[in-house]
């Protein structure tokens, strides 16, 4: 009974990550209109604070319940998802879209890299497998030619950064702490995004339709997004949580397809293809031959 209650746990934490990906490929089109009219970082700071706003109305007193150790971990945690957030939206000022995308995805290899070398967790062949599929299959999807600069190099850092921050939710998040340690989270990330935009004033959105879509990515993708990975991830290894969720692109060139009138293309459904196989390789194969138990550490 126990251990198949456990089992319905990790597939609704399964789906739960799987759910959060379509979230953000939802928002592609929302965000590249916005952009259009309010700056990255403004968007970024407007989106974040109103995400904690509303988590901290609905639960006001769940950060006070942390120990000092859980908030010590949701910081860092916040920290690490706001500077990926510059980073990311930095890169993008100097790389094609498409191939922000991939090599932020590129997180899905760092993951596992970075859990065996701070969690000491083995990486089985199986999982390793469904790696390198996911990961040439973003690139299918994502690349028409590649070169390195430097908006490429930033965009790394920030998929290294993400990594980090999938592998630290696996260690650190319990599902009693997800509340408490999501919205601690997301005031960092809010109050590290506003401090990179302050200096030359926060442009708000003048447009009912703007206010509407940031309220959409605020609260559905950005604060209840995030509760949801940190409570999935309390139940979920990181590399599994981590190929779960670069069905994001695949999500977005769905939506591309279906709300944007873009041709269903060979790209899109081979690179497609692999990253779905990749993610259901982790999923139903033997979890004994998937992962290994995912230590929570403290430090």
């Amino acid at each position: 009974m126990e251990h198949e209650q456990t089992r319905r746990t990790t597939l609704l934490a399964a789906a739960a990550l799987l759910a959060i990906a379509a979230c953000w490929g939802s928002t592609f089109f929302l965000i590249k209109d916005l952009l259009d009219r309010v700056p990255t970082l403004d968007f970024l700071a407007v989106r974040f604070s109103i995400a904690a706003v509303v988590l901290l109305l609905v639960a006001p007193r769940a950060v006070g319940r942390l120990s000092p150790v859980v908030r010590r971990h949701a910081v860092v945690l916040g920290v690490l998802y706001g500077i990926a957030q510059i980073l990311q939206t930095a890169g993008l000022a100097h790389t094609p879209a498409s191939i922000s995308g991939f090599v932020t995805g590129l997180y899905v290899v760092f993951t596992p890299l970075l859990a065996a070398a701070i969690l000491r967790t083995r990486i089985p062949p199986v999982t390793w497998a469904a790696v390198l599929l996911a990961t040439i299959g973003l690139g299918v999807l994502a690349l028409r030619g590649f070169s390195i600069g430097y908006g490429e190099l930033i965009t790394l850092a920030s998929a290294v950064l993400y990594a980090l921050h999938i592998v630290g939710l696996g260690a650190w998040s319990t599902a009693q702490d997800a509340v408490g340690m999501t919205i601690l989270q997301i005031i960092v990330i809010a109050l590290i995004c506003t401090l990179a935009t302050a200096h030359d004033g926060i442009v708000l959105p003048d447009r009912t339709s703007d206010w509407v879509s940031v309220a959409y990515m605020a609260v559905v993708v950005g604060a209840l997004g995030l509760l949801a990975q940190t409570w999935a991830q309390a139940h979920l290894p990181p590399t599994r949580s981590a190929i779960i969720m670069s069905m994001e692109p695949v999500f977005a060139s769905l939506f591309a397809v279906w709300l944007g009138g873009e041709d269903v293309t060979t790209r899109l459904l081979l690179g497609g293809s692999m990253v779905l196989v990749a993610m259901l390789t982790v999923e139903l194969a033997p979890r004994r031959a998937v992962e290994g138990e995912v230590p929570h550490i403290a430090v």
